[in-house]
């Protein structure tokens, strides 16, 4: 089992993701320069937080139109588990992985403090190993972290039940309370909490590992990529 881990100029929660993967499975992860054209052998794919181009542009923007996005999105086409954090959600809806946009927090606020989420669908790679209703508590950690989409892709994503996860207390202003959704396959899945920042007791939750332990099982659903 491998996690390949895609590097952005501006990334800065890759040694996080890394940790916190160790923990959850006992195994180093792949990392993968965004400037490359091939994506290594790998069982899932996840792009961490930070600022991949500066953000100078739109949140993501830039990123998403990376060398390596060309083999992520055919990975994901091919059923192969995509997870994309923070910075890595805006990405993914930047390279139409995901729909929806990022935008400005309301009141225009960083924000940095612990999220209480609530898990509103399990059919995802993500949210697999939960139960609908569960509470966790996990950082975020974003300026441009307000979810937003028109009102037909809403009321999709509510129907088709992907939105996976939503805030208790709506922080930054995302429609709908919106942390999390996914895709229509269930396979890529882009949330702005930091799970790999509540992975161990010393960090105040080690709730970010019942997702990423859902992560992890969800490869042995995904046909050979």
């Amino acid at each position: 089992m491998q996690a390949a881990i895609i590097i952005f100029p501006g990334s800065n929660r890759e040694h996080d993701v890394c940790l916190a993967w160790k923990l959850a499975t006992g195994h180093e992860p792949l990392r993968v320069w965004h400037g490359d054209s091939i994506l290594p052998d790998a069982d899932l794919v996840i792009l961490p937080g930070g600022f991949a181009h500066g953000d100078y542009l739109r949140c993501g923007a830039m990123a998403a139109r990376a060398p390596i996005m060309r083999e992520v999105k055919a990975r994901a086409e091919r059923g192969t588990p995509v997870l994309g954090i923070c910075n890595g959600f805006q990405v993914l809806t930047e390279a139409g992985l995901l729909p929806g946009a990022l935008q400005k927090n309301g009141r225009l606020r960083f924000l940095c403090e612990p999220a209480s989420l609530v898990v509103t669908s399990t059919a995802s790679v993500l949210t697999a190993g939960s139960s609908v209703g569960d509470r966790l508590v996990i950082p975020i950690n974003h300026f441009s972290g307000n979810y937003t989409c028109d009102g037909d892709t809403l009321a999709r994503l509510v129907a088709e039940d992907r939105v996976v996860l939503r805030y208790a207390h709506n922080p930054n202003g995302s429609v709908d309370a919106i942390a999390g959704i996914t895709n229509e396959a269930g396979n890529v899945v882009g949330l702005m909490p930091h799970p790999e920042r509540a992975s161990h007791e010393l960090l105040g939750s080690t709730d970010g590992l019942v997702l990423l332990r859902s992560f992890v099982a969800a490869r042995r659903l995904a046909p050979s990529a």
